[in-house]
C-alpha cells in the first residue's frame, strides 16, 4: 500500500477513445456501458459489502512492513537476496480461503505484485518471481483456486510502480527503464487476465500518471511536489489504454478500482482517516489495515479491537461503501493467530448482524453523532453507535412506519409523529458495539432523498 509520506494524488480518467487506440486496433477500447450494464457488473460487489485484503510478500521476511525496501533505502541487489529466503512450508491457500470466509467475507484481493517487484505468480521473462525463486511455487494459482472453491469472489491487487526500476523515479531521465517498466506491467496484467480463471476484482495501486515520482517533479537539484491541480507533463506514458482494452476482452466482468488512470468501477479510500463521508453516486471502498501499523507483517503490531473494526465496516456500509479489511501473513505462509482470531469474531459478529450489512444501501438518515443507517426494500437498519442523553430522534420521511424492533430481540419503545420517530432503548438493552434497530416501513425507501439527523 501507499506510504504514509506519500499523499495518495488525484488519478486521471481516460477518456473511452483516444487517437493511440484509433491507430492501434489492438488497443481499441470497448463500447462504453450503460448505467444499467454498469450496474450489473457491480451487484454482486453491493450486495457483498465486506471483503479481505492480503498483503504478503518477500516484505514479510523482515517484518517492517511492505515499504520497507523503500523507507530502509535497501539496494535492490541486497533486497533481493530475500527471494532465497522465501520459503513460506506452511502456506496453505485452502486454510486461508477458510478464515476468509469464516470472517463473513465475501471476497478477497492479494497481492500478486507489490512496489517491490517480486511476483507470487509465474512469469517466464522474470527472475524475480515465486516460481524462479527458492519456493519454487505460483501462490496466485493457489488462492485464486481455494478462494473460487470456498465460493468468495476472487481479486488481485497488481502495482505498475516498480522500485527496481529508475525509470519509475526519473521517467523522462531514464527513459527506457521507464519503458522497460511498462513492458513488465503490460505483459504480467496479460499473464494474470489469462492463466487464472475468472477474476472478479483487479485492484491497482501506484499506477497512475501523476504518481510518477510520488506525484513530483525534479526542478534542477529540487524535488518538488506538484499542486493536486498540476498534472505530470512529461513525454512517458503508461498505455492504460492497451491493458484497459485487454482487460475488457479477457475479463470483461471484472471490477478495478481507479488508481491505473483507467475508466473506474470503484473509488478507493485508504486508512482510518478517509472513511470520508456519504457517497451513494460513486461506488467506493474503504480499506484498512486490522493492525496498528503497516499493511505487511509486523510482528509486535497491536490489532485493533474488535468494536473499532465491526463499527468502520457498519461506518462504511452506512455511507454506502464497502470496506476491504488487511491481514498481512507471516514469513512462514500462515495468518497470525491473533489476526485470525479478530477476523473470526467479525464474522460472528456478522452472523447475527449481516441482515443490516450484506445487500444493503446507505441511508436513508446520513451518518451522524448517533452513527449510520442502512437500508433494503422496506427495512431501514439504525445502528446507533453512539446514544445520546435522552432518546434518538430521526427526521420525519414521507413514509410511515409500521414496526419497529431491535434486531437482537431486545426491548425498545418508538413514536412517530409530525417532528419525526423517536427510539428509546434502555440501557440495559444497548449493545456495547451497535445497537440495531430495524424499521419497516410502508413503502420502499430506496427512493426517499437522504436526510440529516440532528446532532451532527
Amino acid at each position: 500500500m501507499r506510504s504514509v509520506i506519500v499523499t495518495t494524488t488525484l488519478a486521471l480518467l481516460l477518456a473511452s477513445a483516444v487517437s493511440l487506440e484509433a491507430q492501434d486496433p489492438a488497443a481499441s477500447a470497448p463500447a462504453p456501458e450503460t448505467a444499467a450494464q454498469h450496474e450489473a457488473r457491480l451487484a454482486w460487489w453491493r450486495e457483498a459489502r465486506f471483503g479481505v485484503f492480503i498483503h504478503w510478500g518477500l516484505y514479510a521476511i523482515p517484518g517492517h512492513g511492505e515499504w520497507v525496501q523503500w523507507n530502509e533505502q535497501i539496494p535492490v541487489e541486497e533486497y533481493a537476496k530475500l527471494a532465497d529466503e522465501f520459503k513460506p512450508t506452511q502456506f496453505d491457500a485452502v486454510a486461508w480461503a477458510a478464515t476468509i470466509k469464516t470472517a463473513g467475507a465475501k471476497y478477497a484481493v492479494l497481492t500478486a505484485r507489490h512496489h517491490d517487484g517480486f511476483a507470487l505468480f509465474d512469469d517466464p521473462q522474470s527472475e524475480f518471481t515465486s516460481v524462479k525463486a527458492a519456493a519454487h511455487h505460483d501462490f496466485v494459482a493457489d488462492y485464486t483456486k481455494a478462494i473460487r472453491a470456498a465460493g468468495l469472489r476472487v481479486g488481485l491487487y497488481y502495482s505498475p510502480l516498480d522500485w527496481r526500476f529508475p525509470g519509475y523515479i526519473m521517467p523522462d531521465l531514464q527513459r527506457k527503464s521507464a519503458e522497460a517498466m511498462r513492458t513488465q506491467y503490460h505483459r504480467q496484467m496479460e499473464q494474470l487476465m489469462t492463466n487464472y480463471g475468472k477474476l472478479d476484482v483487479i485492484w491497482f495501486d501506484g499506477g497512475e500518471t501523476d504518481w510518477l515520482n510520488f506525484g513530483a517533479d525534479w526542478k534542477g537539484a529540487e524535488w518538488k511536489k506538484r499542486p493536486r491541480e498540476q498534472h505530470y507533463s512529461g513525454g512517458f506514458s503508461w498505455e492504460h489504454n492497451k491493458v484497459y482494452a485487454q482487460l475488457r476482452r479477457l475479463q470483461p466482468q471484472t471490477l478495478i478500482n481507479g488508481r491505473a488512470d483507467m475508466p473506474e468501477d470503484f473509488r478507493s479510500r485508504e486508512g482510518d482517516g478517509a472513511l470520508g463521508g456519504f457517497d451513494a453516486e460513486h461506488p467506493w471502498e474503504l480499506c484498512t489495515t486490522i493492525v496498528k501499523g503497516a499493511w505487511g507483517w509486523q510482528p509486535d503490531a497491536e490489532i485493533k479491537s474488535l468494536t473499532h473494526l465491526v463499527q468502520m465496516l457498519v461506518k462504511a456500509a452506512g455511507r454506502d461503501g464497502n470496506y476491504l479489511l488487511n491481514v498481512g501473513p507471516r514469513p512462514d505462509g500462515t495468518i497470525d493467530p491473533a489476526q485470525a482470531q479478530r477476523l473470526r469474531e467479525i464474522g460472528d459478529w456478522l452472523r447475527k448482524n449481516g441482515g443490516s450489512i450484506y445487500g444493503t444501501r446507505g441511508g436513508p438518515f446520513l451518518p451522524g453523532d448517533y452513527g449510520v443507517s442502512t437500508h433494503q426494500g422496506n427495512t431501514v437498519y439504525v445502528h446507533v453507535l453512539q446514544w445520546p442523553a435522552g432518546p434518538l430522534m430521526l427526521p420525519a420521511l414521507p413514509a410511515k412506519v409500521l414496526r419497529v424492533s431491535l434486531l437482537d430481540g431486545g426491548e425498545l419503545s418508538w413514536s412517530q409523529g409530525e417532528r419525526g420517530i423517536e427510539l428509546t432503548v434502555p440501557a440495559a438493552a444497548r449493545d456495547a458495539i451497535d445497537t440495531i434497530m430495524k424499521l419497516e416501513f410502508d413503502q420502499p425507501v430506496t427512493a426517499l432523498k437522504p436526510v440529516a439527523v440532528a446532532g451532527k
